[in-house]
Parts: C-alpha cells; structure tokens; sequence
C-alpha cells in the first residue's frame, strides 16, 4: 500500500488526462480478479515460492514454474529501480542531493533492515503502512472540495467512446497498476505466516479492497486539484498537490511519501529474496540462495543479490519506464496464475478446509489481462517507426 500512489499518480494522469480515476478503476479489476486466484492458491498451497509452487502444482512443468519465479523475481528488482528513484523525487523536495547517492543508500538500509529479520522486517513494514495510510487521507482532506464537486461533474470523468482517450486510459492503467502490486508479496512468505489457510486469503482481499478505495478517491483528488501537466510533470505529486491546496510547505506529506517509498523498497526485497529461497529449495536455483543465517534466520546471500540487481536497474533506467517494465511483467504472471488457479480447481474443486471462490474469477481474470496486454502491445507496436 502506498509507494506507488505516492510516486505515480502525477504520471497515470500524465496518460489519461481527466480521466485517470477510470485507468485506476481499470487497474483495480485487472487486481481484483486475479487476487481471489492468489487468495485461494495461497491457502492451498503456503509455501515460500509462490507463483512457481503454483504453476508447478498445477502443471507440473518445472521449466515454466522456474520461468514464472524468475519473472516474479525480476519484477521485484525494477520495482526496486522504481521507488528508489521515486525516493529520490521526494527528498529533492528538501534538499538537492546526489540521485546516485540516495539510490545507494536507500538500498543499502533496507537491505540490512530485510536481512537482520522476518519480524523486525515486517514491524517497520507494518509501521510504514499506518504512516502511508495517514498521509493518503491527509491528501483526501486537504483535496476535499475537488470530491465535494464530483456530484455535479461527475460526467467530466465519464470518458467517450473514442479509441484515442481508451488508448491513453489503458496506457494510464499499466501504470496504475504498479500501485496495485504488493497483495501476491504475502504469498510468497507464507511459511512465515501463522494460520496461512485463514489468514493469507483474508490479508489478500482486504490489502486490494481498501488500496482500491483509496486510490481511486486520490486520484480524483489529483486531477480536480491541479492541471493535468503540473500534476504529470512532478516526481513528488502528493506533495505537489498539498503545496498547491494549502499554500503550505509539504513538510509533513513529503516525510510521509519518503517513509511510504521506503516501505516499498523493503517490501520487495524481501519479496525478491524469499522466491529465490523457494526456488532454491526446490532444487531449480543453486543451493547457495537457499543458506539462510543462523540466527537472523534470513537468506542473506539472496537478498544481498536482490538489493544489488535492484540498485543496478535504479540507476540505469527512468521512473516510467521502469514502472511500465514491471506493471507488464507482473500481468504475465498474474495470467499464469489465474491459468494455474483454473486448472487446480478444475481437478480438485472443494478441498478440505479451503475456502474457495467461484471459478468464474480467474477466467474472467485471464481473459481481461490477456487481453489488456495484446493491445497494449498493439499500441506500442503501431506506435514504431520503421
């Protein structure tokens, strides 16, 4: 929850003008869908790993199950890229400092909070969270004549049937989508999770349901606040705004978008570092990522790797290019495990002690991200000169 509200708003809107509430929305189906698949795969299957043991258990094809945990792994190095540059953005509010300098030091810190514990990892990230969820409603607040007045141009965001503004919605919605990613994070540290039949699907659900809500109100907010290309141009939006609205300096929401940012970095770290430990373990990574310390407990050589590629993507790309890369690569996975979840259910329906979801889900799931992907290649394709 958070960093990538905090950091991308300004350019989803950037893509769909007026209308970037409707790409959150359409955002928000393409992770809503496929969260119920990973609800209900999580509870079946709790292992460090996540995607891969799902496709593995569901295909039994072990090249394919690495593949996906690789392409897992990879998106959660360039998300790295992206919130440490996105860190950067907001620091630069206060102070000029080196890109090149906070990225390194951002990505040292959490690179030994991650592997110092799983507990005292998940106390900051827990702690970050309330910080993050604090500073979005802040923004609700301070924005809130801009909702106030939705009643009245509520078909100002109401887009036309027009070919050119869906194409800048979508292009708007692979963005937001990033803001979404975090939920199938808690599946891929399921054997650190106490009760996971009960309590990954509940966590799941409940992280994509209320990020939705919020979202989709703070992007009203955004675009009734400020011109579309101000909001577009910043790497800091939510502090933008509160400086625009209140004619006050955006000490406070600037600190809480650096604490929301640093969450995330921390967040997929670890991420990052428990799929290398799965797939290690399950004998399709070398050995060696699976060593984990004798006291912290913590894969320390795979996480050092995640932290290393992650600084080496931060500096090498820009924020949006590097939120695009891992909006995509995600969908790819999320269609494989929607894929995973249908062929599971079909061969076992009801098992024992799950709770399970109308199979209708990870249909709907895979046919509205396949399809979302083909024409966002289509655009990007038609888009090429040659």
């Amino acid at each position: 929850m958070g960093a990538g509200i905090y950091s991308l708003v300004g350019k989803v809107a950037g893509e769909a003008g007026l209308f970037a509430p409707v790409a959150f929305v359409v955002a928000a189906v393409l992770a809503v869908l496929t969260g119920f698949s990973y609800a209900e795969l999580s509870a079946r299957y709790p292992r460090s790993g996540g995607e891969a043991i799902y496709t593995a258990r569901a295909f039994g094809i072990r090249s394919l199950s690495t593949v996906i945990g690789l392409l897992v792994t990879f998106s959660a190095i360039v998300s790295i890229g992206v919130l440490t540059n996105a860190f950067v953005g907001y620091l630069q509010v206060f102070l000029p400092v080196s890109r090149e300098l906070v990225i390194a030091a951002a990505v040292l810190v959490a690179a030994v909070i991650a592997i110092f514990g799983i507990k005292e990892s998940a106390f900051a990230a827990s702690l970050f969270t309330i910080v993050e969820i604090c500073g979005l409603l802040l923004i609700i607040w301070v924005g809130r004549e801009g909702l106030f007045s939705l009643s009245v141009d509520i078909n100002t965001f109401v887009p036309p049937a027009d070919g050119v503004v869906w194409s800048g919605i979508l292009a708007g919605a692979l963005i937001a989508f990033y803001a979404f990613i975090g939920f199938e994070d808690m599946a891929n540290i399921a054997e650190e999770v106490r009760e996971p039949h009960r309590n990954l699907p509940v966590g799941i659900l409940l992280a994509i349901f209320i990020s939705t809500l919020l979202y989709c109100i703070i992007a009203v907010v955004s675009v009734t606040s400020l011109p579309v290309e101000e909001l577009s141009a910043s790497d800091a939006p939510l502090a933008l705004i509160y400086e625009h609205v209140t004619g006050s300096s955006p000490v406070v929401i600037t600190f809480i978008g650096l604490f929301a940012i640093a969450n995330g970095i921390l967040v997929q770290i670890i991420l990052g570092s428990r799929i290398l430990l799965g797939l290690s373990r399950q004998g399709w990574l070398p050995a060696t990522l699976s060593r984990v310390h004798p006291s912290t407990h913590t894969p320390v050589i795979a996480t050092t790797l995640i932290a290393f590629l992650g600084l080496v993507f931060a500096l090498w790309l820009p924020l949006v290019s590097l939120a695009e890369l891992t909006s995509f690569t995600v969908l790819v996975v999320y269609a494989c495990v929607n894929a995973a979840c249908i062929r599971v259910k079909i061969r076992e329906p009801d098992p024992a002690g799950i709770r399970t979801f109308p199979i209708v889900f990870p249909f709907l799931g895979l046919l509205i991200i396949v399809s979302f992907l083909g024409f966002r290649i289509w655009g990007v394709w038609s888009t090429v000169s040659f």
